[in-house]
């Protein structure tokens, strides 16, 4: 079998910014979660069988408290995050096993369930679904792989490493040095990608870099600069890292039939009503019909 995981709360800004706008039957905006729910609907028909979705129940995760400049739901359009808990609620009803987390990152739930589900005999590949950098940290050889469902493109370790110049063990310290803008954190300044990648590809981690960069053992352009701007930084860098880091301690599932999909629960007839959709209720129960 294939376990695929889902990153909810990517799919849930990625449908806001991509679909009509819609309201139910009470006059709130649903239309991302429509869109979210007709997504899962065609993953089903298209055969997944093991599903597992990761939803941040809250922006603010305990890296907040490490970073002040963090990211937080600041700036959010309050119609977006109105939708956040009710599509957990929504693919609850839809049958789908759902991860909201509080205190970690949907983020940090896909990396433990990616570990976990790859630990099973029985599985044959893990597919995380998500086009987010630093879950290329998880990628394992061909059995753990990224998917981006809008680009319809996967990212096996090879494909890391051609991405990014560095394997996926390094992709923490890679981030940690170019910084990333989507979770807050600035890198190391005059580090880019090209020296991150060529350095981290020969020494795959911080604390491996030489201080002297006359012992690098590859040319890189502005190499004094950059190995003044990282003993400098050295002690953010390594912060960062741990910001990049994700958490695989974080519960998600007993095993893998947890995840393996059963059909809509009576309640999702009611909720697609309330949608204003009720197509999505005779969609999973036809493709329930024809597992």
């Amino acid at each position: 079998m294939k376990v695929h995981l889902l990153d909810g709360t990517y799919e849930l800004f990625r449908h806001f910014f991509a679909v009509p706008r819609q309201s139910d039957s009470r006059g709130n905006e649903v239309g991302a979660i429509i869109g979210v729910l007709g997504s899962v609907l065609g993953m089903l028909e298209g055969g997944t069988t093991h599903l597992g979705v990761a939803t941040d129940h809250v922006i603010e995760s305990f890296r907040n408290d490490l970073w002040a400049g963090y990211k937080t739901s600041a700036g959010i359009e309050p119609e977006l995050l109105a939708q956040f808990h009710p599509l957990e609620d929504a693919l609850r009803a839809l049958g789908v096993t759902v991860w909201a987390m509080v205190e970690f990152e949907a983020d940090d739930a896909l990396a433990a369930a990616a570990q976990k589900a790859a630990e099973s005999s029985a599985v044959e590949q893990v597919i995380i679904c998500t086009p987010d950098k630093d879950l290329s940290q998880c990628v394992r050889g061909q059995r753990v792989v990224q998917f981006d469902r809008r680009k319809r493109e996967t990212r096996d370790e090879p494909g890391v490493v051609a991405r990014f110049g560095v394997g996926p063990e390094s992709i923490p310290d890679y981030l940690a040095l170019v910084g990333d803008s989507a979770d807050g954190f600035p890198g190391v300044p005059g580090w880019g990608e090209k020296a991150s990648g060529a350095l981290l590809g020969r020494y795959r981690h911080l604390e491996k870099i030489p201080a002297d960069c006359k012992q690098w053992e590859l040319p890189v352009r502005g190499a004094a600069r950059l190995a003044a701007a990282l003993e400098a930084h050295r002690a953010l860098a390594v912060l960062f890292r741990t910001l990049a880091t994700l958490r695989t301690d974080v519960p998600v599932f007993s095993t893998i039939e947890d995840l393996r999909w059963h059909g809509p629960t009576p309640e999702f007839e009611e909720l697609a009503r309330q949608l204003g959709v009720a197509a999505l209720w005779d969609r999973a129960r036809r493709i329930r019909a024809t597992d």
